[in-house]
């Protein structure tokens, strides 16, 4: 017998949306770096919580600034990113962020300003990161966005459903532009989790009572293992036709009425 491979064996990953180590993005960087793939971190305000957190990981990996919506700093990532790695296979976007007034119980009354911040941190940011990251991404290579099912209405999502919605869309476009490269695009909808995003959604323990009930294979809150392993069958060469799709780690969930 041969030598056990890693399925990312050789993968250059740029792993956005690590805050603490409760983050999908942490958890998909674990288990990338247990499949072989060399992992880089970004981080965005306190550096040094972020460089802490990745001291966690089972190898540690280096931390780059990003913040989505400063276009300085995007226009300088492959360069940054380029101190560490000589090129990118796949990119995890793990980012979104709506100001409180669009998340919770009255839809109507989110002022435009805060609208914009929701659309710009979490939908535009894709493709802000995709334009960015593309001077380091050849044939074979992936982008992979973390969803949260936008086609119907969710209780206190409101315009937070409204971005992932556009997030979706920014998916599709981008697997039309990026495919002749030899890039792919796919979204990967989650169930809910317990991490530093659900504890903005105002009402979040209905989700899980919902989840748990009606899911098919049950679900897990507490339990990010499915979502990152997903991450990294998306990353890895055995996906090699499959682009702008959207691929649910929910349990079953959205294939079940009431």
């Amino acid at each position: 017998m041969g030598a056990v491979t890693g399925l990312l064996d050789g993968k250059r990953l740029l792993i956005t949306g690590v805050i603490t180590d409760a983050s999908i993005g942490f958890h998909v960087a674990r288990t990338a770096q247990e499949q072989g793939a060399n992992v880089v971190l970004t981080g965005y305000g306190r550096l040094s919580l972020v460089e802490r957190i990745a001291r966690r990981l089972p190898a540690p990996a280096p931390v780059v600034e990003l913040d989505v919506t400063d276009a300085g700093q995007l226009g300088s990532l492959a360069e940054r990113v380029r101190e560490h790695v000589d090129g990118l296979d796949g990119v995890l976007h793990s980012v979104g962020y709506a100001p409180p007034s669009c998340l919770g119980e009255n839809f109507l009354d989110a002022p435009w300003e805060d609208v914009a911040v929701a659309l710009h941190v979490s939908a535009y940011s894709l493709t802000a990161l995709a334009v960015a990251c593309l001077p380091l991404m050849g044939p074979g290579s992936a982008i992979v966005g973390l969803d949260f099912d936008a086609r119907q209405a969710w209780p206190a999502y409101n315009w937070m459903g409204v971005a992932k919605a556009a997030l979706e869309s920014c998916s599709r476009y981008l697997a039309r532009e990026l495919g002749p490269r030899g890039i792919r695009v796919n979204m990967l909808a989650a169930g809910p989790l317990k991490t530093m995003a659900a504890k903005s959604i105002p009402g979040f323990e209905a989700f899980e009572e919902a989840w748990s009930g009606r899911a098919p294979l049950g679900w897990d809150v507490t339990d990010p293992e499915p979502v990152a392993r997903t991450c990294c069958a998306l990353f890895s060469d055995w996906l090699p036709a499959t682009t702008g799709s959207m691929v649910w780690v929910d349990g079953g969930f959205h294939a079940v009425g009431v």
